[in-house]
């Protein structure tokens, strides 16, 4: 039967049908999963260093969020697959990088040696900065482990005496560390070793004994003997 000119249709089309499955359809994908997913690529890094462990503990606390995000805004947010991978890459990483440290701290330490830190090596306050602390004195003839860089010279390979110091701020950018902050290492194997820029484990027997100009621009007062690097 036709209709008129004013006559409605028996089933009028809806025009904005498509656009509103358009906009139902539309989701978004949690930014939080997203860098979550990018922090945990990364992550593997912390097994260069303990401090680095804080990169795969960032991609858990980020993945936290977006997983909390994704719930509490359901169905217009996304992405808690992603998420969930971010989140268990990041948990096995930083759970095996802690193990790895944690088995290389405990077997590092060669059998009747002692551990040794640079701050063990600095005078008491009030005392010169040239001055040996009773710390150092005590350790004195014992063998020890200690970490430091190898202070960068014109010899870069095959190094048999090299000074050990605290930090890459001295080794790397031409600093002159302080002489407390010196140890002159002496290897016990004449192939020697190759300069690294890395943290570098040496043990030795430990001796003290001022050598050269003992003052703040040359010299030093601690040297590792018979030294071998782990």
């Amino acid at each position: 039967m036709g209709t008129g000119l004013f006559d409605s249709p028996s089933h009028p089309a809806r025009r904005d049908a498509r656009p509103r499955e358009e906009a139902d359809a539309y989701r978004a994908v949690s930014g939080a999963a997203i860098a979550a997913a990018a922090v945990a690529i990364v992550s593997p890094v912390s097994f260069f260093g303990w401090w680095l462990a804080a990169v795969p503990l960032l991609g858990i606390v980020l993945a936290g969020v977006a997983l909390r995000d994704i719930a509490a805004r359901h169905p217009s947010l996304t992405g808690r697959p992603l998420a969930l991978a971010a989140l268990c890459l990041s948990l096995i990483t930083f759970a095996a990088s802690l193990a790895t440290h944690a088995y290389e701290y405990a077997t590092e330490l060669p059998e009747g040696f002692s551990r040794l830190s640079y701050a063990e090596l600095q005078p008491a306050e009030g005392e010169p900065a040239t001055g040996v602390p009773d710390s150092a004195r005590a350790m004195n003839g014992r063998d020890v482990l200690l970490k430091g860089y190898i202070y960068p010279g014109k010899q870069q390979y095959g190094l048999v005496q090299f000074l050990l110091v605290r930090d890459q701020g001295d080794c790397c950018f031409g600093g002159n560390p302080k002489i407390t902050d010196r140890v002159l290492v002496q290897l016990a194997n004449p192939a020697g070793v190759d300069f690294t820029p890395n943290l570098t484990k040496v043990a030795g027997r430990f001796r003290v004994e001022p050598a050269g100009a003992a003052d703040l621009a040359g010299g030093v007062l601690y040297h590792l003997d018979e030294a071998t690097v782990r």
